[in-house]
């Protein structure tokens, strides 16, 4: 009877021992010696209240940016890696909609999720995204020089983000050249640029002035990354933050693939609906298998 329960033991710890590994990973912190133009006029970190009506773990006052390595199963893990950017407009982080839940997510299809906590609110005296860029930069650096100790390809490297995670994505995408820091050390030696980008109803994407031209920040450069873009016709955000992406790649013969939606607005994540926005992961799945991302089944 023991034998039995021993094996028993065993068989649901080997069967969960990883997701367990994952929710008990470590943060790393992204600067060593604090993070860049941080005068400490931003008060303690803290989580908000949810929304009256859904769930949602919001975080504030990010001072010391980190990221969370998340690795699949060994037997599905493909070598592939995506770093995790939640939206929450610049002032807050939503952890689990668009963080957390996204790395579950990632892990099933055997991707290593890398869920950066980046700074917000925005500083006063800075761009929105300014500081929250430079954490992605310095991410994307990180993961790049330590895949070989993590077991990813850096060949395989994405970023992916939701609303402001999506607009900061994209900016890190086509502002790989310049860092928006100066050099800490020899993690910066190593290249930012993400191999694949995916956007999930990004913002600010678009010119206030001409909605179908991209802002400033996002241009495109030779080198930006094809992309995955989401949106629905209904999202407050306005659905024109992508199409202005999208075209801009198109011109410049960039592989896009876009997929619009009528219904389903903003904030789901990766939350089922009734809403046909709701197979996203799915199609998503089938372009990274299309790019070489992942292996064809």
């Amino acid at each position: 009877m023991k034998s039995q329960i021993l094996a028993l033991a065993l068989l649901f710890w080997n069967s969960h021992a990883w997701s367990i590994e994952a929710e008990s990973k470590p943060a790393l912190l992204l600067w060593p010696n604090g993070a860049p133009g941080e005068q400490g006029e931003i008060s303690k970190e803290k989580h908000l209240p949810p929304p009256s009506s859904r769930t949602i773990d919001r975080i504030t006052n990010i001072t010391a940016p980190t990221i969370t390595v998340h690795r699949p199963p060994s037997h599905i893990d493909t070598g592939a890696a995506v770093v995790v950017c939640p939206g929450g407009g610049y002032n807050i982080i939503a952890f689990d909609l668009e963080g957390t839940e996204v790395v579950e997510w990632l892990n099933s299809i055997g991707v290593t999720a890398v869920l950066l906590k980046y700074r917000v609110p925005r500083r006063a005296g800075r761009e929105k995204h300014e500081a929250s860029l430079q954490d992605a930069q310095r991410a994307l650096s990180l993961v790049r020089n330590q895949a070989q100790r993590w077991a990813i390809d850096p060949k395989r490297i994405g970023i992916l983000g939701f609303s402001a995670g999506g607009h900061l994505s994209a900016t890190a995408s086509t502002q790989f050249a310049v860092r928006a820091y100066t050099r800490v050390d020899a993690v910066d030696d190593t290249s930012c640029r993400p191999n694949f980008t995916i956007l999930i109803y990004p913002a600010y994407l678009s010119s206030e002035t001409n909605p179908l031209e991209l802002t400033s920040e996002v241009a495109i450069a030779p080198q930006t990354p094809p992309c995955f873009l989401v949106q629905t016709q209904d999202d407050g955000v306005k659905v024109e933050s992508s199409l202005a992406y999208y075209i801009a790649l198109h011109q410049a013969e960039i592989p896009a693939e876009m997929h619009l939606y009528p219904t389903g607005g903003h904030g789901y994540g990766l939350r089922k609906s009734d809403h046909a926005v709701s197979e996203w992961p799915d199609l998503c799945e089938t372009w990274l298998k299309g790019i070489g991302v992942l292996p064809k089944e």
